[in-house]
């Protein structure tokens, strides 16, 4: 009993509820078997047994078997737990971006946010699309060769396709590269006008300039980028480039 106690508090932190985890163990040793025995196998009381079961059914951990005019209640097999694990991890990287975003340091009306990893950094760009409005303004400085080298399929289509379809000034400065050269060509096909910088450009930033944010990521390991929504470091930072552009 005292190792099933172990167990039971092992299952707890794998995300079971208590009950669930002593009927979960109980049908593990019983086998297919009906509600009545797993209740007094395991000491839980019968009707709380039908909502746990339930629930380990939802989970993937247990299922129904038809045996005549009997329901029987089976467990699956222990490697399932696995399983469940995976996609709760699963969920909860899709769920990080969101809650990194939410992590930032804000004060005197000014918010820094820091994003790691391509996941979080894709769902940035796509924010960054999504909030842009007709008369805004979209300003790039970049290294196009490193962008595309980090995930050919997003960066170099998806990501240009998404902005290609967003109606706003949209300059992009590229360090020169045949992927540069490239998108200089077909600048009209993207509803964008590009410039190229000198080949031996130090830069190994994608710095992107809207009315709402100010984002700098870095395109070599580790992936991170920065978000700075501050109105003075903005317009400061469009000067800026505006300074650059009129000057290649």
């Amino acid at each position: 009993m005292r190792n099933d106690q172990k167990i039971i508090d092992s299952l707890t932190d794998f995300g079971l509820e208590k009950n669930e985890a002593t009927v979960y163990l109980a049908s593990l040793s019983l086998g297919p078997t009906t509600i009545l025995k797993l209740a007094n196998q395991s000491g839980v009381n019968r009707t709380t047994v039908y909502e746990i079961v339930e629930a380990l059914e939802h989970k993937g951990l247990m299922k129904k078997e038809i045996h005549g005019l009997k329901t029987l209640f089976s467990p699956e097999h222990p490697d399932r737990l696995e399983n469940t694990l995976s996609r709760k991890r699963e969920a909860l990287t899709k769920l990080l971006p969101e809650l990194e975003s939410k992590y930032h340091l804000k004060g005197s009306g000014s918010t820094i946010k820091y994003y790691e990893g391509l996941s979080a950094i894709k769902n940035l760009y796509g924010d960054l699309a999504h909030e842009l409005k007709p008369t805004d303004f979209y300003y790039v400085v970049s290294n196009t060769a490193e962008w595309e080298a980090i995930d050919d399929n997003y960066f170099r289509k998806e990501h240009v396709e998404i902005f290609s379809q967003k109606r706003v000034d949209r300059r992009v400065l590229f360090v020169d590269s045949p992927e540069a050269q490239a998108r200089k060509k077909y600048e009209r096909n993207f509803n964008e006008v590009v410039k190229i910088l000198p080949p031996d450009s130090n830069i190994h930033v994608d710095l992107c300039i809207t009315p709402y944010k100010l984002v700098i990521f870095q395109l070599h390991q580790p992936l991170v980028a920065l978000v700075i929504e501050n109105e003075t470091m903005i317009t400061t930072q469009k000067v800026m480039f505006e300074l650059l552009w009129d000057k290649s």
